[in-house]
């Protein structure tokens, strides 16, 4: 008899409850990972995702290796015909997997879970990816949560999660392996290599997760309240690619956490850590999108549906390529380019501008979001977009806009950040730095920039633009009154 370990976005030895339930049979268990990105629909992993996943997948497989066992990769159109010819060919009598929870995968799996035991096999899944999944957790009607305050004050009311679960020494391993597919056969690298940022910054996989995140509390963690809005310095901790890949999962951050705070006297405030909520608000948007399946391409809010964006491919492009003549703005996208990662004050604050200042839809930059974000995640992505849009739950008002200015004097106030990636405009001394179309001409002169040569004309005032963007949301609002 063999178990079927089936990898998803719980790349990971340690803390994995599919593998751990595996090993209790003692059986030889064959860890396989199935590329099926066509199930996927239109949320298939983008460009920075899958270099992320080759890299992944490539420690994970030296990780089975250190472990006696090795890794399984097939490309299919097809999961459960793959489970299913490898369950043939192995004589396996059941299949363990980690659950997920976008819309398209959970009625996947369901599909799957049954399918397979129709033909006599087990099958069973876990939780290694939330610390409380979305269907346990619920308001005192029975609702799903739409706030997220109320809801992370009823999840820090429940039982702390279990201890996460240690890494086998060893996992057993068949008499004969099945064939494997060649990673570079799924192809998940870019034919041409624009991978030089992310390769400079980023090194995936679970030891690396680990590293960061001892590195964030010996370093960060303290300070994090008060850094964490300041995209200049490293104050976050920069686990979300990790916990989207499931490298490391939330309980071994919680405990870790947990364990540091203890260390240093803090018996009774480390729950109440800035750091955890935002742990939290992954767990909310989770939760959301578990609930309300249709939020990554729709309002939560109906009455949005009706809001007249423009469509402008021009000023979206210019968004896209940090072209906006808002060097905070600019910033963000150029950074989000070269390295598949952007600080979440500047996520905001592009995304604002995108909405508010430009009235082109939130699904646009979503997508693009989507396609570049080394951390792209169905749940947060969505959360954050319909957030910052004002159609979403707990969302920012629709009325609150974010002056790009204003933002960031307040929290990039030596131009540190900007400097760093719109250098054409880093002679400019910190007055202008933010906004070089107010400069005189002679501080532009004295700093060799010539707008409109060096560096872009502002694609349009942000005062006006925003008495606009009132304007058309006064009206969908009066339209849904009336």
């Amino acid at each position: 008899m063999t178990t079927l370990l089936w990898f998803r976005q719980d790349l990971r030895i340690a803390d994995n409850p599919a593998l751990n339930a595996a090993l209790t049979f003692g059986d030889p268990v064959i860890p396989v990972y199935i590329f099926a990105p066509e199930e996927e629909g239109v949320w298939c992993p983008g460009a920075a995702s899958r270099w992320w996943l080759h890299h992944s997948l490539l420690r994970l497989s030296d990780d089975l290796h250190n472990h006696g066992s090795r890794l399984i990769l097939r490309r299919s159109s097809d999961s459960l015909g793959e489970l299913l010819a490898l369950a043939r060919h192995c004589r396996a009598t059941r299949v363990l997997w980690n659950r997920r929870y976008e819309p398209l995968i959970t009625a996947r799996d369901r599909i799957i879970k049954a399918s397979l035991r129709d033909e006599g096999i087990e099958a069973d899944s876990w939780n290694s990816a939330l610390l409380h999944e979305p269907w346990t957790v619920k308001t005192k009607s029975g609702d799903p949560f739409q706030v997220f305050t109320p809801f992370w004050r009823h999840c820090m009311s429940l039982n702390d999660p279990q201890d996460p679960l240690p890494a086998p020494t060893r996992l057993p391993a068949p008499i004969r392996w099945p064939s494997s597919a060649n990673l570079d056969s799924l192809e998940l690298l870019p034919r041409v290599d624009w991978a030089g940022g992310m390769r400079s910054v980023w090194v995936p996989g679970s030891s690396a997760a680990h590293a960061l995140l001892e590195r964030f509390l010996s370093k960060s963690f303290d300070g994090y309240t008060a850094l964490r809005d300041q995209p200049g310095i490293q104050g976050t901790s920069r686990l979300s690619p990790y916990l989207h890949f499931g490298e490391i999962g939330p309980r071994q951050i919680w405990h870790a956490t947990r364990q540091f705070a203890l260390a240093r006297g803090q018996h009774t405030t480390w729950r109440g850590a800035q750091f955890l909520s935002e742990i939290g608000w992954r767990e909310f948007a989770h939760h959301l999108l578990y609930h309300f399946p249709r939020t990554p391409e729709q309002p939560l809010r109906p009455k949005f549906a009706r809001f007249p964006w423009r469509r402008n491919d021009a000023a979206l492009e210019l968004w896209t390529r940090g072209g906006t003549g808002y060097p905070i703005v600019d910033a963000g996208l150029r950074e989000l380019w070269h390295t598949g990662w952007m600080h979440n004050r500047v996520r905001m604050i592009a995304a604002s501008f995108l909405i508010k200042d430009l009235l082109i839809n939130w699904t646009e930059g979503s997508r693009w979001f989507w396609d570049t974000l080394v951390d792209a995640d169905l749940a947060s992505n969505t959360l954050g977009w319909q957030w910052v849009a004002g159609s979403g739950a707990d969302s920012s008002p629709f009325f609150r806009i974010f002056n790009p200015t204003t933002q960031a004097s307040k929290f990039d106030p030596t131009g540190e950040y900007v400097r760093r990636w719109v250098p054409e405009i880093a002679k400019l001394p910190n007055e202008w730095i933010h906004e070089p179309w107010a400069a005189p001409a002679t501080v532009l002169d004295s700093a060799g920039i010539s707008l409109g040569n060096h560096y872009p004309h502002r694609l349009v005032e942000h005062d006006i633009a925003r008495r606009e963007a009132l304007q058309a949301y006064a009206a969908v609002k009066h339209a849904n009154n009336g």
